[in-house]
C-alpha cells in the first residue's frame, strides 16, 4: 500500500499540480492509518481469544472512523486540498489489495 501510494504521489507530482499530488498523499496517509490500526485491533482480538483472556479494545478502534471523518472534513470546509485528489488517495488500500491478489495468484499459475 505505501509504494502504492508514493508512485501514485510521485506521478501526479510530476503530471499535475502540487495540491493534487498533496491531496492524494493526504488521502493515501488516512486510509493506510486506518487499515493498520484495524489490523492491529483484529490481531490484538485474536491474540486474546487465543490466550482466553478478556481484551480491552484500544481507542483506536472506535476513534479511526470519526477520526478520518473529521480530517476529511476539515479539509473539505476549508477547501485546501482538492478533494477528488484526497478521496482517490482514500482507495489506496483497494490497490494495495488487488495488486496483491494479482501476484499471488500470478504466483499460483506458475507452480508446477
Amino acid at each position: 500500500m505505501v509504494a502504492v501510494g508514493a508512485v501514485a504521489t510521485g506521478a501526479l507530482g510530476i503530471d499535475s499540480k502540487g495540491a493534487a499530488a498533496a491531496g492524494f498523499a493526504l488521502g493515501a496517509i488516512i486510509s493506510i492509518l486506518g487499515y493498520r490500526w484495524l489490523e492491529q485491533a483484529v490481531r490484538s482480538a485474536l491474540e486474546a481469544a487465543a490466550d482466553g483472556a478478556p481484551k480491552r479494545m484500544g481507542a483506536t478502534f472506535f476513534l479511526r472512523y470519526p477520526l478520518a471523518l473529521g480530517a476529511i472534513l476539515l479539509l473539505y470546509e476549508t477547501h485546501s486540498l482538492p478533494m477528488v485528489a484526497v478521496a482517490t488517495g482514500l482507495l489506496v488500500p483497494l490497490a494495495g489489495a488487488v495488486l496483491e491478489s494479482l501476484f499471488v495468484l500470478g504466483a499460483w499459475m506458475m507452480r508446477p
